[in-house]
């Protein structure tokens, strides 16, 4: 299938028994989004994993930590990471200086190591494009409102207009019918 060949593609083995796979190399994110960068490696020995961002304003080391042992996350990036021991990270709240490439090394004890990516992008949500839904909707219930309104008066109008129409039909047939009596 397409998603075990892409699996096997992502997955890097070195010779000294180290093996990197990466599920989802594309995330894409929105502003305040909470993001998994999932990973998954395996080796003989202890494993020391490391994951860096690379953007537009520069690379920054997130976090490094050896399975079992410490966790040495950046102090830019200490309240917002959650590390796993597959060697996923957790990124909360991100924004869009957090778009960008993030690079995961995975040395073994004995120095070999294998390498992953994952591209991420973030993205804003316009609230410009909400507002002007919203005052549009405003307008045309408005311009609704004012046309009922409208149509009301002038229903109310043409009542009046018959009513007078039949009162003063009346008023002439009772006039012709009281001087056909005074011709008599």
């Amino acid at each position: 299938s397409i998603t075990s060949t892409l699996v096997t593609l992502l997955s890097l083995s070195a010779p000294g028994g180290v093996s990197l796979v990466v599920p989802q190399p594309n995330i894409n994110a929105t502003v305040a989004q909470n993001i998994l960068l999932s990973v998954e490696y395996s080796c003989r020995g202890v494993a020391t994993i490391e994951w860096k961002h690379v953007s537009s304003w520069g690379t920054t080391k997130i976090v490094e930590w050896k399975s079992g042992n410490y966790v040495n996350i950046s102090t830019v990036y200490k309240d917002r990471v959650t590390t796993f021991e597959n060697g996923s990270i957790q990124l909360l709240n991100v924004g869009m200086r957090d778009a960008g490439y993030y690079f995961v090394t995975v040395t073994e004890e004995h120095g070999t190591n294998t390498y992953g990516t994952i591209i991420v992008n973030v993205y804003e949500i316009i609230y410009e494009d909400l507002h002007f839904v919203a005052v549009l909707f405003a307008f045309l219930a408005a311009v609704s409102a004012i046309l009922v309104c409208f149509m009301w008066l002038c229903n109310k109008s043409l009542h009046l207009f018959q009513k007078k129409m039949t009162h003063k039909l009346t008023a002439s047939t009772t006039e012709e019918i009281e001087l056909e009596t005074i011709e008599c």
